[in-house]
């Protein structure tokens, strides 16, 4: 089964997490298909605490990707951001 997950990169205490598309039996921090974005959950100022490629997650979510439950969220919070962004 294909997944859209979090692997974890960065520094000790300091987590930073790739969203990216996987085959479900890979090691968490293994071979990858696809990275479609970024979370940083210490992010402090100016820095986006999240970036994902919208278009490229519908399209894996349409061929049948499940998403964990912590990238269904952040994937609704960057949809909410890229609609208030969005020219009315």
């Amino acid at each position: 089964m294909v997944k859209i997950r979090l692997t974890r990169g960065g520094a000790k205490k300091r987590p930073f997490y790739h969203i990216i598309v996987t085959d479900s039996r890979n090691a968490r921090d293994g071979r990858n298909i696809e990275r479609l974005g970024y979370f940083n959950p210490v992010a402090t100022g100016q820095e986006k605490r999240v970036e994902i490629d919208l278009e490229r997650a519908k399209h894996w979510i349409g061929t049948g990707a499940q998403m964990t439950d912590k990238v269904a969220d952040l994937y609704k919070q960057a949809a909410k951001a890229a609609a208030a962004q969005a020219p009315a």
